[in-house]
């Protein structure tokens, strides 16, 4: 495997990465796909995920010039900028840890983290949160996300990584979700 994680830079990656999230949107994928490979929500147009990568350069796994995963850094600023994930920005100022609501830490949200369906179970997923945690950890204390309890593949990997569950909801399309916190200081 001559996977590397980098920093995603030019416009023609932003185009692979593009791809690669439109291919795992849920609404691209089978129910048999969805419960055995997981799946991606959110989908970002080009000129957001430029504006995202300049506010806050987002990692990439590229091999040679290949993109096949990606984990994205999505700023409390652009919370604006993907109306489904309002709600998410807004419980944060209600759920508690450690005595402090999430929204007084310094923190950052995991706006998407993918791999490609031909390089998962390689440790690509471990290498991208921890190629993000070592560029972001001593500005940010916590990275907080969302999983649907129903896309178990990303739940336990992310419990895997080290993050946190601590709160669940559901939202009013029925889909429940669990909000995740990993200090990233740690």
């Amino acid at each position: 495997m001559s996977v590397i994680i980098t920093r995603l830079s030019t416009d023609d990656e932003i185009e692979q990465l593009l791809k690669l999230q439109h291919k795992n949107l849920a609404r691209n994928n089978s129910p048999q796909t969805i419960e055995s490979q997981g799946f991606v929500t959110v989908e970002h147009t080009f000129d957001l995920l430029k504006q995202m990568n300049q506010a806050e350069p987002q990692i990439v796994a590229r091999d040679g010039e290949k993109i096949v995963g990606y984990a994205l850094v999505m700023l409390k600023e652009f919370r604006q900028s993907i109306p489904v994930l309002e709600p998410m920005f807004a419980m944060l100022s209600e759920i508690y840890l450690s005595n402090k609501v999430l929204s007084d830490y310094h923190y950052y949200v995991m706006g998407q983290i993918c791999i490609d369906e031909q390089y998962r179970g390689q440790g690509l997923f471990d290498q991208l949160y921890l190629g993000q945690k070592e560029q972001l950890k001593d500005r940010y204390e916590l990275c907080i996300t969302e999983v649907a309890t129903r896309n178990q593949r990303s739940m336990n990997a992310h419990r895997r990584v080290g993050f946190e569950s601590i709160h669940e909801y559901t939202a009013p399309n029925g889909e429940t979700w669990s909000v995740v916190v990993w200090d990233i200081r740690k």
